[in-house]
């Protein structure tokens, strides 16, 4: 049941990451500055600058706005072109992430045996966290590019220094929601990440296995009720190892004196 409730948790807090990743792509407003607006004048004129990661568009204050959508893809720049590409591509992992976590979680009724299952949640978590990291390369690279404008000394002619828009931090949010739904899948799925370690020690004429390893014998031989040893199948009783056996000494009237 709680391996159940943290898939679910983990499904839940994923999807809703690639939904917000998702939206960013359609959204306006990546970047943003605004001009005019100073106070003290007779007529307060203001006018917004702002584009996306398909077009450049200019709002007066009167709410007019003229956009100028970026022309065929090889000659939009290539930061824009970067952006778009690892966004697309995180995307296209997310979708395969999603689709094989949620055959492979415990509470749908495919997938084939519970180990089965547990391989295909790890892959999904592995697509997961590529993605994610894709996404989180997009947005790092698009901020890079507005920080080194808005930060330098010194600006050419008509070049402005823009602000962050609310779909970049949307994206980083969502990019955190996926790598915790992320985390809650690969802590139901640990044993397929850390398989457990069946070690074996040998004491004597009898071996001892690690108790990790479920289901299985820890002992090769074992006792009556009334203590009497009884081997396993390799060893009978009259085969004990030589380990095991004592051999009586004499000890000759000499060698006890001295």
């Amino acid at each position: 049941m709680k391996k159940r409730l943290i898939q679910v948790l983990g499904f839940l807090s994923s999807s809703l990451g690639w939904a917000f990743v998702l939206i960013t792509m359609a959204m306006d407003y990546w970047r943003i500055v605004q001009i005019g607006g100073q106070g003290g004048s007779f007529i307060i004129k203001v006018a917004w600058y702002w584009s996306n990661l398909w077009k450049d568009c200019f709002t007066d204050s009167t709410a007019v706005t003229n956009c100028r959508d970026f022309p065929v893809l090889w000659s939009v720049t290539a930061y824009v072109q970067g952006v778009r590409g690892l966004l697309m591509c995180g995307l296209t992992l997310g979708f395969f992430a999603v689709v094989l976590c949620f055959v492979g979680m415990e509470c749908t009724y495919i997938g084939g045996a519970e180990k089965t299952k547990d391989k295909l949640v790890f892959a999904g978590t592995v697509f997961h966290i590529a993605g994610s990291i894709s996404d989180l390369a997009a947005y790092c690279l698009y901020i890079n590019r507005i920080a080194r404008t808005s930060f330098a000394p010194t600006l050419g002619p008509g070049v402005l220094r823009y602000d962050l828009g609310p779909p970049i931090f949307l994206g980083l949010v969502g990019c955190f929601l996926i790598l915790l739904g992320a985390a809650f899948y690969a802590v139901t799925v640990y044993r397929v990440i850390c398989p457990e370690s069946n070690v074996v020690y040998a004491y004597g004429g009898r071996t001892y296995m690690d108790p990790r390893s479920r289901g299985r014998t820890l002992y090769t031989g074992y006792y009556k009720p009334y203590g009497s040893y009884l081997g396993s199948g390799s060893y009978g009783s009259s085969k004990l190892s030589k380990l095991s056996q004592t051999t009586p000494t004499k000890i000759s009237e000499r060698d006890a004196f001295v």
